[in-house]
């Protein structure tokens, strides 16, 4: 039985509906792909905090409000030179820059492995040839706006 990891994750959209995601250049069986910013909860720590605390860790943002949970899931991934099935939950959320720039946690990126950042509009995350985590997020994103609108 694998060990279990806790994660939260959050699903950025700035107001043309763009999707932040980071770029990880992970080894096997991971790979290189691109996820939502998030990660691991402390423990003790809830999902909506640990999404809060991940999203500000990784962008240096702090004032964006977290929407409503938009997934459950489970995987195997690789974490820490072991296997571990992963229990994350996935939140919605916008800023309201355009395309807003992430600076000053360059040696964050660095030591949790995040190669690159980009927003993706959603016809980009439809088409891509790259591999993005969860599988289908644009229509995960299409369907979440759908039900709150």
């Amino acid at each position: 039985m694998l060990p279990e990891r806790l994660a939260a994750r959050v699903i950025l959209l700035d107001p043309d509906g763009r999707v932040l995601l980071m770029r990880y250049d992970d080894g096997a069986p991971n790979g290189s792909h691109w996820a939502t910013p998030g990660g691991g909860l402390n423990q003790g720590e809830d999902f909506r905090a640990g999404a809060l605390r991940e999203l500000a860790e990784e962008t240096g943002w702090t004032d964006i409000p977290l929407g409503d949970e938009v997934l459950r899931r489970e995987l195997t991934m690789e974490y820490g030179g072991r296997l571990v099935r992963q229990r994350e939950r996935l939140y919605l959320a916008r800023t309201t820059v355009p395309e807003r720039e992430i600076r000053g946690v360059e040696a964050m990126h660095a030591s949790d492995r995040i190669a690159a950042w980009r927003w993706w509009t959603l016809a980009e995350l439809g088409t891509t040839t790259e591999k993005v985590w969860p599988r289908g997020l644009a229509d995960l994103v299409r369907e979440a706006l759908a039900s709150s609108a």
